[in-house]
């Protein structure tokens, strides 16, 4: 059985931790699962928390940038935190710069990052 990642909310921003290295089922049903949640909640933000993951392979990577997007088709902007700098330069290396993804060193920053988001377009 694949397991699932949990879809936690604070506020209008949905927070996943990835605790776990993923396979290729469960990147696949996280996506599912959070372009639901984001609907559903009518999140304005999401922030994927990868402090955990030691290593992210090509597929995990695409996903990552495919979640924004999708996030970003649903009104949701997405911030990556908790990025290692081996899992950096790995993505680098593998060509993956996950354009339309956000960065922050923590959820912390993350969160800030999509407030100072939404008080622009507010403003806008």
């Amino acid at each position: 059985m694949t397991e699932r990642v949990p879809i936690l909310r604070i506020g209008d921003v949905l927070v996943v931790s990835i605790q776990f290295d993923l396979e290729d089922q469960t990147v696949l049903n996280l996506q599912e699962d959070l372009a639901e949640q984001i609907v559903a909640r009518s999140a304005r933000g999401v922030i994927i928390d990868i402090t955990a993951l030691e290593i992210v392979d090509s597929f995990v990577g695409r996903m990552l940038a495919t979640i924004a997007d999708v996030s970003r088709m649903l009104d949701a902007r997405t911030v990556v935190v908790g990025m290692r700098p081996a899992v950096a330069i790995t993505l680098v290396e593998l060509g993956l710069s996950l354009g339309g993804v956000d960065t922050a060193l923590d959820l912390e920053k993350g969160l800030a990052r999509l407030r100072r988001s939404a008080q622009a377009a507010d403003l806008a």
